[in-house]
């Protein structure tokens, strides 16, 4: 499966994306808002690897490997997963993104995530898809803010006590955002 946009391809995992992969997951800055904020090793993102396609298996969605469709280079992932690590959002599905540094500040992640949600109401047929970021992961909040998510309420992350802002966007509601895709599937037309 793969999907486009103006200036990005959304694809499947390949076995050649573990070295920008673990790059990404092994950044600092990149990590800092994410679980408990510490890089992962090599190690750890060949099992998140492993992870990543089998969650597409066993769900029918998943994360998106990301990449510049004019050079071909990795640029991060997007997509949609289940946040087991906030059970009380439970039965939920969440809009997710992260981009290796080299990318930020270039849209990327709004542009990918535009078309996840679209994907997620269309193909999927979700009734409404959330998003959750630390209170003080300002570019993610924006990034939400642009999709047309609006807070929904705080939780704190059970395993580690971070505070986070959870975000939802409705069918309706997204269907009510400007240049919103069809909610018709694909399939359909």
């Amino acid at each position: 499966m793969e999907r486009l946009t103006e200036r990005l391809r959304l694809r499947m995992w390949r076995d050649d994306d573990l070295d920008p992969l673990a790059a990404m997951d092994g950044d600092p800055e990149v990590v800092r808002y994410i679980g408990d904020g510490v890089p992962h090793t090599r190690e750890q993102t060949a099992d998140t690897l492993v992870r990543l396609r089998q969650r597409w298996q066993e769900r029918g969605f998943g994360l998106f490997a990301v990449e510049v469709r004019e050079t071909g280079e990795f640029a991060g992932w997007v997509g949609l997963t289940v946040p087991e690590y906030l059970p009380e959002l439970l039965p939920a599905v969440e809009i997710g993104w992260r981009m290796a540094r080299a990318h930020w500040g270039r849209g990327y992640a709004t542009e990918a995530a535009r078309e996840v949600l679209a994907f997620g109401f269309r193909e999927v047929g979700l009734d409404e898809i959330v998003s959750v970021a630390l209170v003080d992961n300002t570019a993610s909040l924006r990034v939400m803010a642009k999709l047309g998510m609006r807070p929904e309420r705080r939780a704190a992350v059970p395993s580690s006590g971070r505070p986070v802002q959870v975000t939802v966007i409705t069918r309706e509601e997204y269907a009510a955002t400007p240049g919103a895709a069809s909610l018709t599937p694909r399939s359909a037309t």
